[in-house]
């Protein structure tokens, strides 16, 4: 491992009333760190799907941006699977700030082939947008595994239902922060840069504004953030609250090789693969809902300001839902995500409906958008959390990753972006609900066929 990035090593573990009260106080400031280091990826992750209602204007169409968009997911995908084996011997407390950095840095360069190579040059200006966004979703792929590594080691199995629950609604409140960021930040800043050029004020605020806040976010997620309780001089989180899981293991502390962690813990256990492909169809209606909202709001002659604050409310929703999947999980079906799952999904496939027929409707859309945010993110924090108790927790990363893989690659690149992309510009957007009406089926079949052996 890179000298900065190694682990740092155990410390003689305190005891007493002073280590309890030291422990409840860095668990807190750990929690802060991890929520807010990730809320912070996500005011650079997406953004062009923000960008591309304006860059029709400067001679770009959807089915070119969609692919673009469709490599971030890639890449995402990619990184969060074998980036998650570096993260979990990796030190969480530079993993993370350098992630954030580095995806803020490509995210504010995207601005170069949109202005200075321009449609123009269309081919040159694609490839470097597409490059450019391949890294952003590869450097954001280093967000989620430091964070599951730490939220393992400071919270305990019985506790990390309602926390993981708490934590996921990071990406909620960043992704929410896109869409009025672009509208303001062009407001504030675009004619400083553009002049009276307002037609170019949006890559400011899309681009720039994020990324700038991005890099303060990374230096707080490194002040506030700490890898393990054992690098902090405290005992472990099992032994603290004398909460220990039935296949814990002291081995399960030790830092394990790749390939134990690929071959032993990850790519031979059968439920991470049925979790995995549910996944795939859940991120599909995520993103397909998502990403193409403000196209498809805008197109309709619904005003960009209007589009993003569309974007605002599915994003918020997400938080009470995602904080009552966890807790029905939790409390009501005593552990087991299967079944939560397929509910919050049949339910999401409802407002799908309502959203595609009244399209039209300005109101009833929001209201589509806020059900399906509401619904959508309690089956992926499951299925994130369902990943994590799999597996030991220094391969936690890993096991997510997989999942992620799946959720991003098929389900997001493939299929959200890529598919409804060419969808939409050839068939038209009824083509495109359909697909999201299968996908929203499909994941409920495969998180069905888990039912039974979840139960066992």
């Amino acid at each position: 491992m890179i000298g900065f990035l190694k682990q740092p090593a155990y410390k003689p573990a305190q005891t007493g009333p002073e280590a309890d009260s030291r422990y409840k106080r860095m668990r807190l400031q750990v929690f802060l760190g991890a929520f807010i280091g990730y809320a912070g990826f996500y005011l650079v992750r997406k953004n062009l799907s923000m960008a591309i209602p304006a860059m029709a204007s400067l001679g770009f169409v959807k089915s070119e941006l969609g692919f673009v968009l469709g490599l971030n997911a890639a890449a995402y995908a990619l990184s969060k699977f074998l980036m998650g084996s570096v993260s979990d011997r990796s030190n969480a407390r530079v993993f993370l700030p350098l992630g954030l950095i580095l995806s803020a840095l490509a995210m504010c360069f995207m601005i170069v082939p949109i202005q200075f190579i321009g449609a123009e040059h269309k081919a040159l200006a694609i490839l470097v947008m597409g490059v450019l966004n391949f890294l952003v979703g590869w450097f954001n792929g280093m967000g989620w595994p430091p964070c599951g590594r730490v939220m393992t080691h400071w919270f305990s199995v019985s506790e990390r239902g309602t926390m993981m629950s708490i934590w996921n609604c990071a990406h909620n409140v960043g992704g929410a922060l896109v869409g009025p960021m672009a509208t303001y930040g062009a407001m504030w800043f675009g004619s400083w840069f553009y002049g009276a050029n307002s037609q170019l004020y949006f890559l400011i605020g899309t681009f720039a504004f994020p990324a700038a806040v991005a890099l303060l976010v990374a230096v707080l997620a490194f002040v506030l953030l700490r890898d393990t309780p054992q690098s902090c001089g405290l005992p472990s989180v099992e032994a603290w609250r004398n909460d220990y899981p039935k296949n814990y293991s002291e081995k399960h502390e030790q830092t394990l090789t790749a390939r134990e962690i690929f071959f032993k813990y990850v790519l031979n256990n059968r439920f991470l693969w049925f979790i995995a492909l549910a996944n795939a169809f859940v991120y599909m209606v995520r993103y397909g809902c998502l990403d193409w909202a403000p196209s498809i709001l805008t197109e309709r002659g619904i005003d960009l300001k209007s589009a993003g604050w569309a974007y605002f409310a599915y994003e918020f929703a997400a938080i009470p839902g995602t904080l009552l999947c966890g807790w029905l999980s939790d409390k009501l079906f005593h552990g087991k995500r299967a079944l939560p799952t397929m509910i919050f999904m049949a339910l999401v496939l409802v407002f799908v409906l309502l959203y595609w027929a009244f399209i039209d409707n300005l109101t009833v859309v929001i209201i589509s958008l806020i059900g399906i945010g509401f619904f959508i993110y309690g089956p992926v924090m499951l299925i994130g959390v369902q990943a994590l108790d799999l597996a030991p927790k220094n391969a936690a990363g890993t096991a997510a990753g997989l999942t992620g893989f799946f959720g991003y690659f098929l389900g997001t690149f493939i299929l959200a972006n890529s598919v409804i992309g060419w969808v939409a510009q050839n068939w038209g957007w009824s083509w495109t609900f359909l697909l999201l009406i299968a996908a929203c089926l499909l994941a409920i079949l495969f998180m069905g066929l888990t039912y039974k052996e979840e139960n066992k």
